[in-house]
């Protein structure tokens, strides 16, 4: 067995680089250990950890209340598959069901596979229920949007590097302008759309914030066209953006909620789609389903990780500290001929860099970032996205915005 500790980032990387695929290309940090708001590589070096593993841990790394769930699950029982009743499953999808709202919850393990959930019960209500004929069911997709790779994902992607050679695609999907209601309006026209899957804000897009409103209207002429409004919340769910989740900022429930990432806190791979009855009561035994869903181990950590949520008021920390962060992201714009905008929700935000998306700017001041001591990751090429746990306090966070600043104003572009 290879002793980890005595080897170095150089050797472990190198050692990823060749047994590992090389579907990846990670920032040049190996770490071993996290704690809160802060990561620590192999040589012991500390960092602030800006990306929160693309907002999983938004409870901070190793919460110990989580942990502990973990810990004490762990040694009862782990897994015993859907083949068979468990004492944990029922008390997690009553918990579950009351926290967000919905009639019923269908769990599954990873963000990708309730995004691919989502889909398989849109097109099962439309036969079902609205009546469509077999196979002619479509599902609207906004433009800019990242629901995971899976082919059911990247078919409705038109990101070369999700597509290119993966083809051929599945059928059934139209793509529009993302904020964009007239489009959203036109697609409808279609009487066989049966639903309209979008994130809230296009998170690996560069953080794409919609108009005020859009979400809400968009939601009320789908129900106008008898058609679903699906929320792929994955990134922006579980107090991110300053809510709940994104959607609660226009106060409305979308007919299905798909949620991952941090509804486990980072520990283990936990996700839903939740729905109520009319929607969710289509899928009958053996026409979906997952080993993992549900296991008693998964149950007990996400709903640690949600009481976690709730007590220490993190939605409302990530809104009072997403304002603050944008402020002087602000005034930094003001100031560097560097940056062209800062935007976000909460404490999902990016800085936009005055470069184009093909230059190695943005990830040379990742580079540089990292050598100050904070952790984050350029996106499309010219914008980073900075996405903090949002257990940050405030004095923390203000300690970050200097690391960024210092990082800007001391740059040179090559």
């Amino acid at each position: 067995m290879i002793d980890q500790k005595v080897m170095s980032s150089q050797e472990l990387m190198a050692m990823e680089d060749k047994y590992g695929a090389h579907n990846y290309h990670p920032l040049e940090v190996v770490l071993a250990k996290g704690e809160g708001v802060h990561v620590w590589d192999v040589e012991g070096k500390k960092y602030y950890d800006f990306l929160s593993a693309y907002s999983a841990v938004n409870q901070g790394h190793c919460h110990p209340r989580i942990i502990n769930a973990l810990k004490e699950q762990a040694e009862i029982l782990t897994l015993t598959s859907r083949a068979f009743y468990n004492d944990s499953l029922g008390i997690y999808e009553k918990y579950m069901s009351e926290y967000f709202g919905y009639d019923k919850i269908l769990p599954i393990n990873t963000g990708v596979e309730a995004v691919e959930t989502a889909i398989k019960l849109c097109r099962k209500w439309a036969y079902e229920v609205k009546g469509l004929d077999t196979n002619q069911a479509r599902i609207i997709f906004a433009k800019g949007n990242f629901h995971g790779r899976t082919l059911g994902a990247i078919s409705a992607s038109m990101d070369p590097d999700a597509r290119k050679g993966f083809g051929p695609y599945v059928p059934g999907y139209d793509l529009i302008d993302y904020n964009d209601l007239d489009a959203l309006a036109r697609a409808l026209e279609d009487p066989n759309v049966a639903g309209f899957m979008v994130e809230p804000i296009q998170g690996e897009a560069g953080v794409y914030v919609p108009d005020d409103g859009y979400l809400k209207k968009a939601a009320e002429m789908c129900k106008a066209r008898n058609v679903l409004f699906i929320a792929d919340e994955v990134q922006t769910g579980i107090a991110r953006t300053g809510k709940l989740i994104c959607c609660d900022h226009e106060g409305f429930k979308p007919d299905i909620l798909v949620l991952g990432k941090a509804l486990s806190g980072g520990v283990l791979p936990v996700s839903a789609v939740l729905a109520r009855d009319e929607i969710m009561l289509t899928i009958k035994p053996g026409e979906h389903g997952s080993t993992f869903g549900g296991n008693p181990l998964a149950c007990k950590v996400a709903m640690a990780a949600l009481d976690v949520v709730k007590d220490e008021k993190l939605a409302e920390n990530a809104e009072r500290l997403g304002k603050i962060f944008r402020a002087r992201m602000g005034k930094l714009v003001d100031n560097s001929d560097l940056l062209t905008l800062v935007r976000g929700k909460g404490l999902l935000n990016a800085i936009v860099i005055n470069d184009t998306p093909e230059s190695k700017t943005a990830w040379n001041i990742c580079l540089s970032l990292r050598d100050n001591g904070l952790l984050a990751k350029p996106t499309h090429g010219n914008i980073i996205r900075f996405a903090p746990p949002l257990v940050m306090t405030e004095e923390q966070l203000n300690e970050c915005c200097e690391i960024i600043e210092k990082t800007i104003y001391e740059f040179k572009v090559d």
